[in-house]
């Protein structure tokens, strides 16, 4: 119980920094989330609400990642297992801690994006971008960034991936 109640009040502090920071944002800044053992950034100007994981309903004949649709606030979203869309490792997924994040309104796509677990925010100056490798990758794949403990954290920009041709098509 004591889990769950610490999880409640870091969703609700990380829902009020996020309401703050995209208000009064100079720099870059972004939600920081874990999937599939991976640390991904995604702009806070992109992101939308987050939710608790609620129950899905599936949708047959569907991509393996397009987990199914859920009732968000009254409004039906899709649902994306982010780590299987990208080709990660979900086997090790904890569903306790997973979250749904919406895409912000701008992106105009009523769907939401299953993570392993919330990270907190990151500004442009906790972060340090990599040198570019030139390799090819979809264009939702923005820059990779290295924090002071040296993890590495890759930008995934959402309104990119909310028009992008793969994403887009959940039928399998």
């Amino acid at each position: 119980m004591t889990n769950k109640l610490a999880l409640r009040e870091l969703q609700t502090r990380l829902s009020e920094r996020l309401s703050a920071v995209q208000t009064q944002q100079t720099g870059k800044s972004w939600l920081a989330v874990e999937c599939g053992g991976r640390g991904l950034l995604f702009p806070l100007r992109e992101a939308g609400e987050i939710h608790p994981l609620v129950g899905l309903q599936p949708v047959p004949h569907s991509q393996s990642w397009f987990l199914g649709v859920a009732n968000l606030r009254g409004q039906l979203h899709g649902v994306v297992d982010l780590a299987r869309f990208l080709g990660l490792d979900a086997s090790q997924a904890n569903r306790e801690q997973a979250r749904l994040v919406g895409f912000n309104q701008q992106c105009n796509l009523n769907c939401a994006i299953l993570v392993d677990r919330l990270s907190g925010l990151r500004s442009q100056e906790q972060l340090t971008a990599e040198k570019d490798d030139a390799s090819s990758r979809p264009p939702f794949v923005g820059t990779r960034y290295r924090d002071a403990a040296g993890r590495i954290w890759q930008e995934l920009n959402l309104l990119e991936l909310a028009g992008h041709d793969f994403f887009l098509r959940i039928a399998a």
